[in-house]
């Protein structure tokens, strides 16, 4: 289950396939987490991994969106919109009380992330690997 990066996966564009790889390897960490057989209370672990990863997938976002901005890519809004609600699940599974149910919201956090980048990647990024490939991206 955890994320690994394939090839298949590439954009074409460095930056954007550089920073895909950070969000796969941010939830990879959680998966690692995830599957500790200790004992211990990895709450301030897991909070730690969520707010790196809402951090970096906001940036990630912001770098796509300016990108299809300066070449004008049609698409845009949609794409933008599939961001918003990315980073709304994001916090809305951030709010679930982690500690309580500590393995039940990781794992359900780990599914959602991974469900989600692959699909996005694979569906929607896709769409835009040509378009930028035409503008010399």
């Amino acid at each position: 289950m955890a994320l690994k990066w394939r090839d298949s996966f590439s954009c074409d564009i460095k930056e954007i396939d550089d920073q895909h790889k950070r969000l796969f390897e941010l939830g990879s960490n959680l998966y690692t987490l995830a599957s500790l057989k200790d004992e211990y209370d990895h709450y301030d672990e897991i909070v730690q991994i969520i707010e790196e990863l809402k951090s970096y997938t906001e940036y990630h976002f912001e770098y796509e969106e300016n990108l299809m901005l300066q070449y004008n890519y049609s698409e845009y809004e949609t794409h933008k919109l599939e961001h918003k609600a990315f980073i709304n699940s994001l916090v809305k599974l951030e709010k679930e009380d982690l500690d309580v149910h500590q393995a039940q919201s990781i794992m359900k956090l780990i599914v959602f992330v991974t469900d989600w980048i692959t699909a996005h990647i694979m569906k929607t990024d896709m769409k835009y690997k040509e378009f930028f490939k035409e503008k010399g991206k």
